[in-house]
């Protein structure tokens, strides 16, 4: 497996709810988390099921097909936003063998970490997808290098993060770990004004000055773990 993008990584006692329709896939999945520490609290094959679950539970993280009935199109990730929506504290980590870059983008842009999105079929280092799991669980992101590339493939201003500051670097890892504009003018001793300046400028050089704020600010950490 092509190593996933990581960030915020801790260790420990993880949670999870499983959600995909390949009772199979779903089976083998529950054997291999659960072997190795982390607990099943519930498995199920939709997303009607998968919000129950994570409501009745209260898992550290969903991990979600997206394709699942009953149009087996994106049901997955509509039922993944609803959680974070409704249960901001759960971390959700789409595993599927589609790549859905749009619906992506819309889990991807909500605040703060706990999110990933690995393929299926470039799994091949189980302590690497393992690590990706309790990475996400922690509140850190895990995504594939083919899911950050469709996500980039746009026109960008030339030179990228090289053309970035040590401190603008150093916030945009900060933005990489979840941390707001406050939490970043806290970490750094700066003042919230000064680092939105910084950000601002950060949004420029990486040639995203024409999108929306939440889109610049997840295209801006992608284009760093990409970097």
């Amino acid at each position: 497996m092509t190593r996933a993008l990581t960030v915020a990584a801790r260790d420990g006692g993880v949670r999870a709810v499983l959600a995909d329709d390949s009772v199979l896939l779903r089976s083998g999945l529950v054997l291999l988390l659960e072997r190795h520490g982390i607990t099943v609290v519930a498995e199920v094959g939709d997303g009607e099921q998968l919000l129950a679950a994570v409501a009745q539970h209260e898992p550290d993280i969903a991990i979600v097909d997206i394709r699942m009935p009953p149009s087996f199109t994106v049901e997955g990730v509509r039922a993944a936003l609803a959680v974070r929506r409704r249960h901001p504290g759960v971390a959700v980590l789409l595993l599927s063998q589609h790549l859905e870059h749009r619906e992506a983008l819309a889990l991807l842009q909500k605040p703060g970490g706990g999110v990933g999105y690995l393929l299926k079929d470039r799994i091949t280092d189980v302590a690497g997808f393992l690590r990706d799991v309790r990475d996400v669980a922690a509140a850190g992101t895990a995504i594939d290098p083919i899911v950050v590339e469709r996500l980039l493939r746009r026109p960008r201003a030339s030179g990228g993060v090289g053309m970035l500051s040590p401190r603008e670097r150093e916030i945009l890892a900060r933005m990489a770990a979840g941390r707001a504009n406050r939490g970043i003018s806290a970490d750094l001793h700066l003042s919230e004004r000064t680092v939105e300046t910084h950000v601002r400028s950060i949004f420029a050089k990486l040639g995203l000055a024409d999108e929306p704020d939440t889109h610049r600010r997840v295209l801006a950490v992608l284009t760093f773990l990409a970097d």
